[in-house]
């Protein structure tokens, strides 16, 4: 599903699951922060109407939830990875934030799938600046050599 597509069945309140099976998932972009929806998540719906833009991350794939059951549960999953970032986002200083939110994806996803996500992506799902994001990733990299 191409990402104009999934932004389409977003606006038009189609309720679709992130496959829980596959290491993926899909960043929100809203007006002012952006959301993770992580495998099993809830996209769309009444949650994501005012969804700006998407980013697919890994190898995306979104499923039609068939029950209500199955629809209940991607609502609790959604939320689940939304509390996981407030966690990170209640940090106090800037760069831990960066640190942490990238520790936590590079714990889910590998190196070439992080190298595809924007610095901006990170930074309006912990409420930083991209500069900040930029900062963390190249200490890093200063101390893998």
């Amino acid at each position: 599903m191409e990402q104009s597509e999934i932004l389409a069945s977003m606006h038009n309140q189609e309720l679709l699951v992130v496959n829980s099976r596959r290491r993926n998932g899909l960043i929100i972009y809203k007006a002012y922060h952006a959301e993770f929806a992580g495998p099993g998540a809830a996209v769309g719906g009444v949650f994501d109407l005012d969804c700006q833009r998407v980013l697919p991350v890994g190898n995306l794939s979104l499923l039609k939830a068939e029950s209500e059951e199955e629809r209940q549960k991607a609502y609790k999953i959604r939320r689940m990875w939304i509390q996981l970032t407030k966690q990170i986002t209640d940090r106090p200083y800037p760069l831990e934030r960066a640190q942490k939110i990238i520790n936590q994806f590079e714990g889910f996803f590998d190196a070439n799938t992080m190298a595809q996500i924007p610095d901006e992506a990170f930074a309006l799902l912990v409420g930083i600046f991209p500069q900040t994001v930029y900062t963390v990733r190249n200490m890093e990299l200063g101390n893998r050599e």
